[in-house]
C-alpha cells in the first residue's frame, strides 16, 4: 500500500511520517535549512507482518503543489494532517480538493500537535474537519488526535494504518507495465535509476521497456521495490529501476516521463476527458481556456476546449484537452488542472479518449463514443462502443490505450461478444448484430448492382467496400468478404465481387466467336496474342464484332484488355504479374528495367513496354523514368498472392492506403497520377487509343 500525506505547511507531515516509520524523509540540504520539504520524501515500514507499506511525504507549501501532485497520482490511502493549534489551513483544503478529484476515497486524519491544544479546542478543530470532509469522498474519515513530542495517538494511528493495508486490494499485476518517473539520478557504479509508482502490470529484471513520450528503448538491469531489492516490481509499489540502454542517461529521463511496456509507447497530445470544476472557481471554464495539467508525475500546459456547454463552477462536463506536448498516459488516468500561474486548483478529471479528433468533436456519434469509453469496465465498454457509429473497434488500440494485457483484452472480447475479424496488421471487433448486418448490407448492394448493371460481372471491391456499413479497413474488409465467400454467400473474382447466381454469358454465337480465339491466346503465344484486327483478318470476320466479344469476355473476367485493341487471357495477365514479381525481386533494390521484363516473356520490346504500362495504370508497378519497381499492395488484383493477405514481402502492413496515384515524397516513386485501378472502379480502365485509332 502506498500512503499519501496531505497538508498545510508546518502542520508536521513529515515529523508524523518519521515517528511512524524512523525515516526523515527532509533529506536535502536546502529542505533541512528552510525547514520544509521542497521535494517528496520517500519512507517505509512494515505495519502488517512482511507486507511494506510506502510513504510519500509530499510539500505543503503553495508554491510546492506541482510537486505534491507528481507523487498524488499513484497513492492508495491518504493520510490527512491537519495542526489542532492551527486548524485547517488553505492548502489543507487545496489538497483535500486534489485528493477528491483523483477519486481517493480511503484515509484518516491525523489531528498533529495535540498536546499543543487542550480537549475544548480538539473538539472545535475535530468539527471543522468533519465538516470540510462532508463533501468529498474522505466523509466520515477517522480523525485520531496525534503527538510526535508525547507519543499520543501514534500506536492507534499504526494500528489504523496497519487495519488499512490489510484492506487493500492487491493491484492486477496482469494489465501492461506503467511506472511514473518521479526522479532521475546517477548511481556509482550501477548507472541510471528512475523511481516512481507503478501504475499498472507488472515488471522484471532484463525486460525491455520504454521510456514515454521519448521512445527511448532500455533494459531492466536491477529492481529495488518497496525499497527492498527484487526480481519484479508491482502495480501498488514504489519501485526504483536501474535502467541500460542508447540513449539512457539522468539527462535523458524527467519528472514525467512514464516507463512502460513498450506496447503502449503512443503518447497523446489531443485528449477528450471528463472534467469537474471546483465550486471555488470564479466563472466557467470556457473556449481555449488556459491552464496546467498535472498527470501522474507529468504537468504540462493545456488549452481546454469543452464539448458541450462551457463547465461552470461545482459542475461537470465533457471537454478537449490540447496540450503543449504529449504524454503518455491510459483511458481512465486522473488529472488535474490548475491555472496557469499556479496559484490555485480548478478542477480534474478522468481521461477518456487519448485519439480525440480535431474536426467532428462535438456531433452526436462522437459524445455517444465518449460516453462508452467513460464506463470503467472494459468489456462494458467495448460493448458500448460496438453500438455506436462507426459499429467497429480497432482491438489492439483499444487494449494499448487501456494498457490491457492479452488475457485482459481477450476477457473483454468475450464478456461483449464480440465478432474478431483478425486482419493482417490489427484485430477489429464487431458485435454480432453488425456482423451479420455487414453480411446482409454485402448481399444488399450486390443485388441492387446486379439489377443496375446485368451485362457486368460484378462490383468493384473497393467500391463495393465503401457503400457497406459497416465500413471496414480495406485489408478488414478483404478477410470479411473471404470469410463471406468461404460460407456461400458470395464470390471474389479477382478485383470483382458478385453473388453466386449471377453470371454474365456470352450468347451461343458469341461464345463460338471466343471459342476460335481462345487457341490464340494460349500456349507459347500467349505473351504476345493477335490483336483485333489480325482475328478479323484470320477469320474473316468484322474489326467490330472481334472487339465486342473479346470486351464482354474483359467483363466476365476471362480476358484483360492490356492495350488498344490487344487482349490477353487473364490467367496470363496473372502469371505476367509473378514474372514482374521474380524480376524485381532478382533485382538491386527491387528495380529492374523493361528489357528484364521483355526477356523473360520473350516479347518485342513495344509490347512489353505496353504491357508495363498497363499494369502501371493499375498500380502493379510504380514507375521512375526508365526504372519500376513493385507495388505490393495491388498484388492481389489478378488473383495472386495480395499484399492483403500477408504473403507479399512487406505487404499489409496497416498503411491508411495504397500508395497508388500519391507520391513517395522520399523516393519520387509513383509519382504519377494512376489512371484508374480495379479498387476504385468496376471495370478495368480502358486506355485512350493511340492517335487515329477508334473502337
Amino acid at each position: 500500500m502506498i500512503i499519501g500525506t496531505a497538508g498545510h505547511i508546518d502542520h508536521g507531515k513529515t515529523t508524523l511520517v518519521k515517528v511512524l516509520t524512523g525515516v526523515d524523509t527532509d533529506r536535502l540540504k536546502e529542505e533541512k535549512a528552510r525547514g520544509i520539504t521542497i521535494e517528496l520524501g520517500f519512507a517505509y515500514a512494515k505495519f502488517v507482518g512482511e507486507a511494506v507499506t510506502g510513504f510519500i511525504d509530499v510539500p505543503g507549501h503553495e508554491r510546492f503543489v506541482h510537486t505534491m501532485l507528481a507523487g498524488a497520482g499513484g497513492i492508495d490511502y491518504a493520510l490527512i494532517v491537519v495542526a489542532a493549534d492551527d486548524g485547517i489551513k488553505p492548502q489543507t483544503l487545496e489538497h483535500l480538493a486534489i485528493l477528491d478529484l483523483l477519486g481517493i476515497s480511503r484515509g484518516v486524519v491525523a489531528l498533529t500537535k495535540a498536546d499543543l491544544a487542550d480537549e475544548a479546542r480538539r473538539l472545535e478543530v475535530m468539527a471543522e474537519i468533519e465538516v470540510m470532509l462532508a463533501p468529498t469522498a474522505l466523509a466520515g474519515a477517522e480523525i485520531i488526535p496525534v503527538s510526535a513530542a508525547t507519543g499520543e495517538g501514534i500506536d492507534a494511528l499504526k494500528e489504523r494504518l496497519a487495519d488499512a493495508e490489510r484492506a487493500t486490494d492487491r493491484l492486477s499485476s496482469a494489465g501492461r507495465f506503467r511506472l511514473a518517473v518521479d526522479r532521475c539520478f546517477t548511481l556509482s557504479g550501477a548507472g541510471t535509476v528512475v523511481t516512481g509508482t507503478v501504475l499498472s502490470g507488472s515488471v522484471s529484471v532484463g525486460d525491455q521497456v520504454t521510456v514515454s513520450p521519448s521512445g527511448l528503448s532500455a533494459r531492466i538491469r536491477s529492481i529495488h521495490a518497496q525499497n527492498r531489492q527484487a526480481e519484479r516490481g508491482f502495480a501498488g509499489q514504489r519501485c526504483a529501476l536501474n535502467l541500460a540502454g542508447d540513449g539512457i542517461s539522468k539527462d535523458a529521463i524527467e519528472r514525467g516521463d512514464m516507463v512502460l511496456d513498450p506496447v503502449l509507447h503512443a503518447p497523446a497530445e489531443r485528449i477528450d476527458a471528463e472534467l469537474a470544476v471546483l465550486s471555488s472557481e470564479a466563472k466557467p471554464v470556457g473556449e481555449w481556456f488556459s491552464a496546467r495539467l498535472h498527470h501522474a508525475s507529468a504537468e504540462v500546459g493545456v488549452r481546454i476546449v469543452p464539448l458541450e456547454d462551457p463547465v461552470a463552477p461545482g459542475s461537470r462536463g465533457r471537454v478537449q484537452l490540447v496540450l503543449d506536448k504529449p504524454i503518455a498516459a491510459a483511458v481512465g488516468d486522473r488529472f488535474i488542472l490548475r491555472d496557469v500561474s499556479a496559484q490555485r486548483t480548478i478542477g480534474g478529471g478522468k481521461f477518456l479518449d487519448l485519439r480525440a479528433p480535431l474536426r467532428k468533436r462535438r456531433t452526436p456519434e462522437r459524445l455517444a463514443q465518449l460516453s462508452a469509453a467513460s464506463l470503467p469496465d472494459a468489456g462494458e465498454a467495448l460493448a458500448a462502443a460496438l453500438e455506436i457509429s462507426p459499429f467497429l473497434v480497432d482491438l489492439d488500440v483499444f487494449a494499448r490505450d487501456r494498457a490491457l494485457s492479452g488475457d485482459e483484452l481477450q476477457a473483454a472480447v468475450r464478456a461483449a461478444s464480440v465478432s474478431v475479424i483478425e486482419a493482417p496488421s490489427a484485430r477489429f471487433g464487431l458485435s454480432a448484430t453488425q456482423r451479420q448486418a455487414f453480411s446482409q448490407d454485402v448481399r444488399r448492394v450486390l443485388s441492387g448492382f446486379h439489377g443496375d448493371n446485368t451485362d457486368l460481372q460484378g462490383i468493384g471491391r473497393e467500391r463495393l467496400r465503401l457503400q457497406v456499413t459497416p465500413r471496414l479497413p480495406a485489408p478488414a474488409f478483404l478477410v470479411a468478404l473471404r470469410a463471406e465467400q468461404a460460407a456461400g454467400a458470395v464470390v471474389l473474382e479477382g478485383a470483382f465481387v458478385r453473388l453466386p447466381g449471377h453470371e454474365v454469358r456470352l450468347n451461343e454465337r458469341e461464345e463460338a466467336l471466343f471459342a476460335r480465339i481462345l487457341p490464340h491466346l494460349e500456349g507459347e503465344e500467349r505473351f504476345r496474342p493477335p490483336r483485333v484486327r489480325d482475328f478479323a483478318e484470320m477469320f474473316g470476320i468484322d474489326e467490330r464484332e472481334i472487339r465486342a466479344v473479346l470486351k464482354l469476355s474483359a467483363r466476365l473476367g476471362r480476358v484483360d484488355q492490356i492495350r488498344h485493341d490487344h487482349f490477353f487471357l487473364r490467367d496470363t495477365t496473372a502469371e505476367m504479374v509473378e514474372i514482374i514479381r521474380d524480376v524485381a525481386a532478382r533485382a538491386e533494390n527491387g528495380e529492374f528495367v523493361a528489357g528484364l521484363f521483355r526477356d523473360r516473356v520473350n516479347n518485342g520490346r513495344k509490347v512489353a513496354i505496353e504491357i508495363l504500362e498497363f499494369f502501371d495504370r493499375q498500380g502493379v508497378t510504380l514507375r521512375r523514368g526508365d526504372i519500376r519497381r513493385v507495388n505490393p499492395h495491388r498484388l492481389d488484383l489478378y488473383g495472386g498472392p495480395g499484399s492483403f493477405s500477408g504473403s507479399a514481402p512487406g505487404a499489409g502492413q496497416g498503411r491508411e492506403s495504397s500508395p497508388v496515384g500519391r507520391p513517395d515524397f522520399k523516393s519520387g516513386w509513383g509519382s504519377e497520377a494512376v489512371l484508374g485501378g480495379f479498387d476504385s472502379h468496376s471495370l478495368p480502365p480502358n486506355p485512350s487509343p493511340p492517335d487515329g485509332e477508334h473502337s
